[in-house]
């Protein structure tokens, strides 16, 4: 029975790594336009540093956790690397000011907030409190991550406009929550499969209010935004998500990114 479970859990884990994946790679086009124009326009860099944090903390569960954690450990390998590029490219092209914020960002929560956990879990805990603590801190962050979502809904429903949350990136996004969620369920792994009911939840949300909205009269705003400040390139942990319009967590790797 444990073996037909874990089975089952393996496959929802690959076809969470498959998605997550292509939620990864989704803001290519951005960064190409980027690079063909020489300038970030205006885009902002805190998803590309919060989902490399994200990916960072899964990376060091899985490896305190060492039982079927191969495939946290492929898809969050794979996010370190990809946004990694993102921020490079982004560091490279950003006007003076963005640039010296995104590197106090990188110092904070990559170097600084990251060195500290990893150095507080190390020598002040051991065996399964360790595992727990880092088990806790990503829990709390993907959902924290995953409430992205909730700016663009708020946008829509004053807009009255689904420019900023396209329905496939909202579905894909669900669909990548439900495959993390059944791969830490079957494993009976909380800590991945909590926060991707609330990527689901939200997930419903963003289909449902692209329904409603989709033929309605858009409404002017004085302020517009930029698309990417606009869903989630943070939500999906287990990518766990991200903030432009092609850009979704990436589920535990996202995990969803959990």
């Amino acid at each position: 029975m444990a073996m037909h479970r874990e089975s089952w859990a393996f496959v929802f884990g690959l076809l969470g790594n498959i998605i997550s994946f292509g939620v990864f790679l989704a803001p290519l086009p951005t960064f190409y336009q980027i690079f063909k124009k020489k300038s970030t326009e205006g885009y902002q860099s805190l998803p590309y540093v919060v989902a490399l944090f994200s990916a960072m903390l899964w990376i060091y569960y899985a490896f305190v956790k060492r039982e079927a954690a191969l495939l946290l450990i492929t898809i969050n390998t794979f996010g370190i690397v990809v946004e990694s590029i993102y921020l490079t490219i982004f560091l490279i092209y950003a006007p003076r000011k963005p640039r010296l914020t995104t590197i106090k960002l990188l110092l904070l929560l990559n170097v600084f907030g990251f060195g500290a956990m990893l150095l507080a879990t190390l020598y002040l805990s051991k065996g399964a409190k360790r595992l727990a603590i880092i088990g806790w801190i990503c829990l709390v962050f993907n959902i924290s991550v995953f409430a992205a979502p909730l700016f663009i809904i708020r946008r829509v429903i004053k807009t009255r406009s689904v420019e900023y949350m396209p329905f496939t990136l909202s579905m894909f996004l669900t669909i990548n929550a439900v495959m993390w969620f059944f791969y830490g369920l079957l494993l009976r792994d909380y800590y991945v499969a909590l926060p991707n009911t609330l990527g689901f939840l939200f997930g419903i949300i963003q289909m449902v209010m692209y329904l409603m909205y989709r033929n309605a009269t858009p409404v002017a705003l004085d302020e517009p935004v930029k698309a990417q400040e606009a869903n989630g390139h943070i939500v999906g942990a287990v990518k766990m998500g991200t903030i432009e319009p092609n850009h979704g967590g990436a589920g535990l790797g996202g995990v969803g990114k959990v």
